[in-house]
C-alpha cells in the first residue's frame, strides 16, 4: 500500500473568518498515534491532540499494523495535512541489517527503509508551509526532518524531541536476558542508539522524557545536554478508567489476577511468562487462583500459556475495564522496563490493587503499602494476596485513584510542551510547580502539579 498523503489543502478544515492563524508545526511520529491502545500511542495521541489546538499540525507517521488504516480519517480531521507511510515489520527488520555496514543503530535504517516517500513529503510540506516548528516523537524520526546544511532539522528554527524512554538502555537490558548472538546485537544497538540520542539532544532545543527517572538517567548519560533535558508525565483518562460495578464480570466470580498490555511486546511477554512459570504455580497450591492475560497480538509463548490450567489468554478485547474491575488484583511483574507502565496507571485509576515489581514502578512516585504493593517473589505475592483477601489494605485502591488523578493528568502535564515549541520560557501556571531549575532535577511534583521539569 502506497503512502497516503493529503494535498496542500486536503484534510485541512477551512479556517473560519476572524479565527487567529495558527503557526504550522511538523509532527513526526514513528507509529500512527491512533487508536491510543498501547503505551507509546496513548502518549503520542494526547500530545498531538493538545498541540493541534495551538498549531496547524502537519503529521507524518508510519502505519505498521494493517488494522490501523481504518483510523486515518480521525487524524485527517484533526490535522492540517497528513502523510501515512506503510511499514511492514519483517521487511523493515531485514533492511535494518544495513546498519551493521554503516555503523549506525539498526533502528535508523529500520524506519528509513520504508520512509523515502515520507521524507519527500516532509521536505515539500516544510517548504510549502514555511514550517518553523517541529515536534519529533521518538529518536528514529529525527532523520526525516528537512535539512539545509547537512544535519536533519537544521532548516527548522524551533524543534523539540520527545524521546519518551531512554531506548538505548532498554536494548542494553534486553541483552542481559538474551543468548548469544542476540545478546551481542542488542548490546551493540544500545551503544549505537545512545550515540544517536546524545547527538540529537545536542541538535534539538529540548529533549523530553516520560518521567523524572528517565530524564535523570539521560542527564547522567549525556551531561553535555543536561541543561535542556526535562520530562512531562503521562496522563490517564480517569473519566473512562474508573470503578464501575455494572461492568459484566468476565471471570464468573473466580479469584483472578490480570495482566494487561500489548502481548507482542517483548518485556510484557518476558514478564508474564516468567510469572506464569515461576510464581503462579506456588500461589495456586494455596488457593484456586487464575491468571488472565489481556492484550492484542499474543506471541506464540503467550498463547502457549493459555493451554495451562488456570491461565486465560484473551487476545485483543474491545474494553479492558471489565477485566480490571473484577480482578482480585492487577499485576505488573516487569523484569525489563523503561519509562512508565500505563498498565499500572490504568489499574490504579480503576482503584484496583496493583502488585508490581520495582522495575514496573519506575517513573511512578507512588508509595508501597499506601497506593500499591511491591512484589518480586512468590512469597511477596502470597503475603500480599492473603492480606488483600483478609481486608488488610482497605482504602488502597481509592488512594491509588486519587494519586493518579492528580499527578497523571493530561490537562496539567501538556500545556508547557507548547510553550517550549513556541520558544517561550515555561511559565508558572495555575496548579503548576513546573521547575525549570538550572541545578537540574528537582523533587517530584506534588499532587496537582505540572511535571515538565528539570530545564533551565
Amino acid at each position: 500500500m502506497a503512502g497516503q498523503p493529503d494535498g496542500a489543502a486536503a484534510g485541512a478544515a477551512p479556517r473560519l473568518s476572524g479565527h487567529p492563524v495558527k503557526p504550522p508545526l511538523l509532527f513526526l511520529c514513528h507509529r500512527i498515534p491512533y487508536p491510543p491502545n498501547k503505551g507509546d500511542k496513548i502518549r503520542a495521541w494526547h500530545l498531538l491532540r493538545h498541540l493541534a489546538a495551538e498549531f496547524d499540525v502537519h503529521l507524518a507517521t508510519f502505519v505498521d499494523d494493517p488494522a490501523d488504516w481504518q483510523h486515518i480519517e480521525t487524524l485527517r480531521e484533526l490535522c492540517a495535512t497528513t502523510f501515512f507511510a506503510p511499514l511492514i515489520p519483517w521487511r523493515a527488520t531485514v533492511a535494518s541489517v544495513t546498519g551493521f555496514a554503516t555503523g549506525e543503530a539498526l533502528s535508523l535504517p529500520y524506519y528509513r527503509s520504508a520512509g523515502a516517500g515520507l521524507a519527500d513529503w516532509v521536505a515539500r510540506c516544510a517548504e510549502r508551509e514555511n514550517v518553523r516548528h517541529a515536534m519529533v516523537y521518538s529518536s528514529a524520526m529525527a532523520q526525516f526532518l528537512p535539512s539545509t546544511g547537512g544535519k536533519p532539522g537544521d532548516a527548522i528554527a524551533r524543534k523539540v524531541i520527545d524521546f519518551v524512554d531512554v531506548d538505548s538502555d532498554k536494548w542494553l537490558q534486553y541483552s542481559v536476558h538474551k543468548p548469544w548472538p542476540l545478546s551481542w546485537v542488542y548490546r551493540r544497538e544500545g551503544q549505537r542508539l545512545l550515540d544517536c540520542e546524545r547527538a540529537l539532544a545536542v541538535q534539538f532545543d529540548y529533549g523530553l522524557f516520560v518521567s523524572s527517572a528517565e530524564a535523570a538517567l539521560f542527564r547522567r548519560l549525556a551531561p553535555e545536554s543536561a541543561h535542556k533535558v526535562g520530562h512531562y508525565n503521562n496522563g490517564v483518562d480517569t473519566d473512562y478508567f474508573r470503578p464501575d460495578p455494572t461492568l459484566a464480570d468476565p471471570f464468573d466470580g473466580a479469584p483472578t489476577l490480570v495482566f494487561t498490555g500489548a502481548m507482542d511486546y517483548w518485556p510484557n511477554v518476558d514478564a508474564v511468562v516468567d510469572f506464569a512459570e515461576k510464581i503462579l504455580p506456588t500461589l495456586q497450591k494455596a488457593q484456586p487462583l487464575r491468571l488472565c492475560i489481556v492484550g492484542g497480538n499474543p506471541s506464540d509463548r503467550v498463547q502457549a500459556l493459555g493451554k495451562s490450567p488456570g491461565i486465560c489468554v484473551t487476545g485483543r478485547v474491545p474494553d479492558v475495564r471489565p477485566y480490571l474491575q473484577h480482578a482480585l488484583a492487577a499485576i505488573a511483574p516487569m523484569r525489563v522496563a523503561r519509562g512508565v507502565q500505563n498498565k499500572v496507571l490504568e489499574g490504579m485509576a480503576m482503584a484496583k490493587p496493583i502488585l508490581v515489581s520495582a522495575l514496573g514502578l519506575e517513573g511512578i512516585d507512588a508509595t508501597d503499602g499506601e497506593h500499591l504493593l511491591l512484589a518480586e517473589t512468590a512469597d511477596d505475592y502470597a503475603r500480599h494476596l492473603d492480606a488483600l483477601q483478609r481486608g488488610e489494605h482497605a482504602g488502597l485502591g481509592e488512594r491509588a485513584r486519587a494519586y493518579v488523578s492528580c499527578a497523571f493528568n493530561w490537562d496539567d502535564n501538556l500545556p508547557e510542551v507548547a510553550l517550549l515549541l513556541r520558544g517561550e520560557q515555561a511559565a508558572s501556571q495555575k496548579n503548576s510547580t513546573c521547575a525549570f531549575a538550572a541545578s537540574g532535577l528537582t523533587s517530584n511534583p506534588p499532587a496537582a502539579a505540572t511535571s515538565l521539569r528539570g530545564l533551565s
